[in-house]
């Protein structure tokens, strides 16, 4: 007698027409996440402020401290620029040189006294809050006390001074006429720069000049929300990949 086996038929399932679904649903969750990472670069922002700077005779060097803690040595030169930016690093210089030597040519040494050179720029029409228009640049040199601070000396020559509550300076003879730190939105593109003196960026991380940055995450980067969306959308691509096989 001849046995017949009754063991059932393995059907082997190609997986070529899984493939094509496979790659469509890849490219789709990858192209999503594309211009979700595109809408979390397009949300940056940045803050209107006047930012202090510390000059070595050749560059400027974003400032540590704010002009009401510093106290400067005779020679020294500091700068003021008022600009739109993200952050120190991000802060544009003034545009001129910080050159002592010129800027307080025609300030003779005096007795119980010291000099500090400013350079005080307003910036661009690009900067400026709207409906006013940035005064031109200047420089001046300020001749003061020895133990007068950076903010003394930058009020000896360009009142009035206008602060805030936490003592970041707000305006600087008069301009801009109101606001202070206030945020801006924008697309995270760095402006030209043109006229900047020095290479490089500043490396200090934040000045008590410059706005702190917003927790909410405000920066040119995409937040941990958009990031954590992304990724459910991905795991859930996958997750229907082996369904879906698990079904064949």
């Amino acid at each position: 007698m001849t046995r017949t086996s009754s063991a059932p038929a393995v059907t082997r399932i190609s997986s070529a027409p899984l493939r094509a679904p496979v790659v469509a649903l890849l490219a789709i969750l990858l192209a999503a996440s594309g211009v979700l990472l595109g809408a979390g670069g397009a949300q940056a922002a940045g803050y209107r402020y006047w930012s202090f700077w510390e000059g070595d005779g050749k560059s400027w060097a974003y400032a540590t401290q704010g002009p009401s803690l510093v106290r400067p040595d005779d020679g020294t030169v500091q700068g003021f620029r008022f600009a739109v930016s993200e952050d120190s690093a991000d802060a544009d210089r003034p545009r001129h040189a910080p050159d002592f030597g010129a800027i307080c040519a025609d300030t003779p040494a005096k007795g119980g006294a010291k000099r500090v050179a400013l350079v005080i720029d307003p910036g661009t029409a690009e900067d400026a809050p709207a409906g006013e228009k940035p005064p031109a640049l200047r420089t001046a040199c300020a001749q003061v006390a020895p133990d007068a601070s950076s903010a003394e000396a930058l009020a000896s020559v360009a009142k009035p001074l206008r602060y805030d509550s936490s003592a970041m300076i707000c305006a600087i003879s008069g301009y801009p006429k109101s606001g202070c730190g206030e945020q801006v939105s924008g697309d995270g593109s760095k402006k030209d720069g043109s006229g900047k003196d020095g290479s490089g960026k500043p490396s200090a991380p934040e000045a008590s000049s410059a706005p702190a940055a917003d927790d909410g995450g405000s920066g040119g980067g995409p937040s941990a929300g958009l990031l954590l969306g992304i990724g459910a959308v991905l795991l859930l691509g996958v997750a229907a990949v082996f369904q879906a096989r698990r079904r064949r």
